[in-house]
């Protein structure tokens, strides 16, 4: 295990039953001691950026649940940092925001390869102390992030190939059922 900083991945407990975090991995952009953030990578939602946003109109690119924090706001994560300025590096070569008017010009102009950006409702966030506590209590597994992950082509599979990618016996989890009992 990984301490949790900018660059981890929280990958959910296979057993882990809030409906928010069933399954899920967020790739945390911060952690302070006053607090952590982050975005869930593998919960689609229902909905495209034409259908949220006007200005991307003709674009049905595909949008996550980024967390339960805050839904009404728009983030997303990027590998263009020459042509999005603004962003902040949480990774090598993987940025977190950056100007979102310069995003729609080049969404619009079909200058940004849309498998090196993703755009989330909300956020994951936690309050002073309030990581520590769930990793005290095994409620996520850590791991290093990798552009592979974050933007993997297949979402519904992020959690497995975290699992995998840990290797050992974490990778065993993956065959785990979510409630116990069915064993």
């Amino acid at each position: 295990m990984i301490p949790p900083g900018p660059g981890t991945l929280l990958i959910a407990d296979p057993f882990l039953q809030d409906p928010n975090f069933t399954r899920t991995v967020i790739f945390l952009c911060e952690h302070q001691e006053n607090g952590s953030f982050g975005f869930v990578l593998n919960k689609k939602f229902p909905q495209t950026l034409d259908q949220l946003i006007d200005q991307a109109d003709g674009f049905p690119l595909p949008v996550f649940h980024g967390g339960p924090v805050q839904q009404d706001t728009l983030h997303f994560l990027h590998v263009f940092p020459e042509l999005i300025p603004g962003g902040v590096e949480v990774l090598e070569d993987v940025y977190w925001g950056g100007d979102f008017e310069t995003v729609i010009d080049l969404i619009q102009q079909k200058k940004l390869d849309a498998r090196g950006i993703r755009f989330f409702l909300g956020y994951s966030g936690w309050g002073n102390g309030q990581l520590i506590d769930e990793l005290n209590e095994k409620t996520w597994i850590t791991a290093s992030a990798t552009r592979k992950l974050i933007f993997h082509q297949r979402p519904s599979d992020v959690w497995q190939d975290s699992l995998r990618h840990l290797g050992g016996d974490y990778a065993q989890l993956v065959h785990y059922p979510i409630d116990p009992q069915l064993n």
